[in-house]
């Protein structure tokens, strides 16, 4: 098994797909396994599209005290909730993506104020989302008047392709004014263009003052693929497409089959404290 080059003193995970179940419930093996690394010293931290508050039901039950990444980084909170950093998107490049999502037929949702705004409220992922981040929605006519300070938008569909497609779609027309990723095969999220899994993973590193490469993360999906490339050893899920595997340095089970907690026993706490010679390749 491929094993870091350095001691890992912070791992950064995403949630949905890696750290909970399918169900979004946490197994009883992972949050065994954030006590092993309590126990060996190894910072935990959470980096997901999810708002930062719907990561809180999670800090309790896996001892997090450390600061916590929101809309892939365009929000960072600390344990006492005060806003760290933030990151918006540019008013021009939500408007256009909002558009072209509306256009394209998805349903759109925006996450502006603390505020969850839909149109639809009968759209097919609303009581999956609400599962994840327990925040209420608000139904409104028109999202115009409130695309000026927006954190995220997202497009949803049931059909898969043509999320790929506006995928494409969004970020051909947007450019670098904003990112634009999957973070599930029926969700594409678009947030400032600074905030990524990449650039969050490091700003918590920063935080907590850990060097990038003693840092590990765990993702599935193509949203994640900045943080593996900023993080100095990534592992993918088991359940995270092949294009997303080839870009991981190791590969752990599927998160209903307790891959995340094998990933830590496996790849983490074993050099943790000690440096690991050679170089590592990504398979």
């Amino acid at each position: 098994m491929p094993q870091p080059q350095h001691p890992i003193r912070m791992v950064v995970t995403d949630i949905d797909g890696t750290l909970v179940k399918h169900d979004r419930t946490l197994a009883a093996s992972t949050i065994a396994a954030a006590a092993r690394l309590r126990a060996a010293g190894v910072l935990l931290g959470l980096v997901s599209s999810r708002p930062a508050h719907g990561m809180d039901v999670l800090l309790g039950p896996l001892g997090i005290d450390t600061p916590r990444a929101g809309f892939n980084g365009g929000e960072i909170l600390d344990i006492q909730n005060r806003l760290l950093r933030e990151r918006t998107i540019p008013e021009a490049a939500c408007r256009q993506a909002v558009a072209a999502l509306e256009a394209a037929g998805t349903d759109v949702w925006v996450f502006t104020g603390g505020e969850w705004l839909l149109r639809n409220e009968k759209a097919h992922y609303i009581p999956r989302e609400q599962l994840s981040i327990s925040m209420p929605w608000r139904v409104v006519d028109d999202f115009a008047p409130f695309l000026a300070s927006v954190h995220k938008v997202m497009g949803t569909s049931t059909a898969f392709d043509l999320i790929g497609r506006m995928e494409r779609e969004v970020r051909g027309l947007v450019g670098s004014a904003a990112a634009v990723h999957r973070s599930q095969d029926y969700y594409l999220d678009v947030t400032h263009p600074d905030a990524t899994k990449g650039t969050a993973s490091v700003a918590l590193a920063e935080l907590l003052g850990v060097p990038m490469e003693q840092v590990a993360c765990l993702g599935d999906m193509p949203n994640d693929l900045p943080m593996f490339a900023a993080c100095g050893f990534a592992i993918a899920m088991g359940n995270a497409p092949e294009a997303v595997k080839q870009h991981a340095h190791a590969l752990t089970e599927d998160n209903d089959s307790d891959g995340w907690a094998r990933a830590i026993d496996r790849y983490v706490l074993p050099v943790r404290g000690r440096v690991k010679g050679g170089s590592h390749q990504r398979p």
